[in-house]
């Protein structure tokens, strides 16, 4: 480490830095590239089925999900439906929106496996007030 060394340290910082995978992964913008929502809050999709996923142990419950696919890229997701007896009132080829649920890391939350995603609205009606039974749903 000589006098006039900080040219060269600050060359080398700069080369070895892309080996830290975090700062790769923020310089890159990966995170927005592969999540399917594109880096947004909330997206708005297509019901194509309603599905079953069983919780992992020690629960033994089966939780109401269902495929999505989003309008803006076409990608397929699975996203959970919040509420007692919620399921009733989405239909396949439904209008949804649907936001991440807010796992640790982006990744699932609680026991559900593999699901990211939670359903806010269904033909722009909110999905809570529907299975609180404050409103009708919306003709489409």
């Amino acid at each position: 480490m000589g006098l006039k060394n900080a040219m060269k340290m600050m060359r080398k910082r700069r080369k070895f830095r892309w080996k830290d995978h975090g700062y790769k992964v923020r310089t890159l913008n990966l995170y927005a590239k592969s999540d399917p929502l594109g880096g947004a809050n909330q997206a708005k999709g297509i019901v194509i089925s309603k599905t079953q996923k069983e919780a992992k142990q020690p629960n033994s419950a089966m939780r109401k999900c269902c495929k999505v696919q989003l309008k803006k890229n076409g990608k397929m997701i699975t996203a959970f439906i919040p509420g007692n007896l919620a399921q009733k009132f989405i239909d396949e080829h439904d209008e949804v929106m649907v936001e991440r649920i807010g796992g640790k890391q982006g990744r699932s939350k609680g026991d559900i496996p593999g699901v990211r995603f939670k359903i806010l609205k269904v033909n722009d009606q909110p999905l809570h007030l529907l299975w609180q039974g404050k409103i009708e749903k919306g003709r489409r």
